[in-house]
């Protein structure tokens, strides 16, 4: 199950990365992205301090 979902996952990406895809998306870089992975880290760890655990699963999608 979890193969499907992941190989879901990336075909999305791909779509949204071709020339007739989402321009935001088309424009991202590594470093781009930066930030929102540190804000997205952040709201993990948040969850695991107050050991509120469904927003845990929530957090993780």
């Amino acid at each position: 199950m979890a193969g499907k979902a992941f190989d879901r996952l990336v075909s999305i990406m791909n779509r949204l990365r071709q020339p007739d895809g989402c321009p935001w998306d088309q424009e991202q870089t590594h470093r781009s992205l930066r930030r929102y992975l540190l804000e997205e880290t952040y709201e993990v760890l948040e969850t695991l301090d107050n050991e509120d655990f469904s927003e845990l699963k929530e957090e993780l999608g």
